[in-house]
Parts: C-alpha cells; structure tokens; sequence
C-alpha cells in the first residue's frame, strides 16, 4: 500500500519561499509519476508539477519558473520548492502517486500568502 505525507505548508508573505515535502513508502518509485496538486476554496483542484519515474518533469504555466519539483532517491521524498509566492498560490497542496495499479493521495498541507 502506498502512502504518501505532506509537510512544509504554512504562511508566507507574497514573494517568500516555502518547500513542500513529500515522503512516500509503499513503493520504490520506479514507474509511475508523482504530482503535486493544489486546490483554493471554490475552485477545481489543479496540477501544479509533476515527475516521473525517468526524472522527466512537468509544471503549469502559473508556477512556471518560480516552483521546481525535484526528488530524492535514497529519501523518498519528492519536493516542490516554491518562489516568488503570490496570494493566488494560496491553496491546500496534495500530492499523489499514480501508476498502472495505483492511484493514491496525501493528506495535504496548507498554504497561506499573504499580501
């Protein structure tokens, strides 16, 4: 069974930094892809980055630049480094493992930006 815990979320003011940790067990991560989603209050949870087994890596146009995904092997961990912060990145941040036979999520962590 796979399961995956967040950490890292909390309050920043607009333009600071945070990085989101993901610690996974259950799998080695050798196929597949880890996500990091997001989602604000009243809105559709949304892609933010992802990276795949091979290392190839994946992000939306929004954090484009300001976020880096980015994991370590010998941890399991995956991490989503966040820059230059703005309000609208507030949301609660999951992520997820999918493969050919999982589909399994976090439990999330919280993110505050203020202006």
């Amino acid at each position: 069974q796979v399961q995956l815990v967040e950490s890292g979320g909390g309050l920043v003011q607009a333009g600071g930094s945070l990085r989101l940790t993901c610690t996974f067990s259950g799998t080695h991560f050798s196929v597949g892809v880890i996500g990091w989603y997001r989602q604000a209050p009243g809105k559709q949870r949304e892609l933010v980055a992802n990276i795949r087994s091979g290392g190839e890596t994946n992000y939306a146009d929004s954090v484009k630049g300001r976020f880096t995904i980015s994991r370590d092997n010998a941890k399991n961990i995956v991490y989503l480094q966040m820059n230059s912060l703005r309000p609208e990145d507030a949301a609660v941040y999951s992520c997820n493992y999918r493969s050919f036979i999982h589909d399994s999520w976090g439990q999330g962590t919280q993110v505050t930006v203020s202006s």
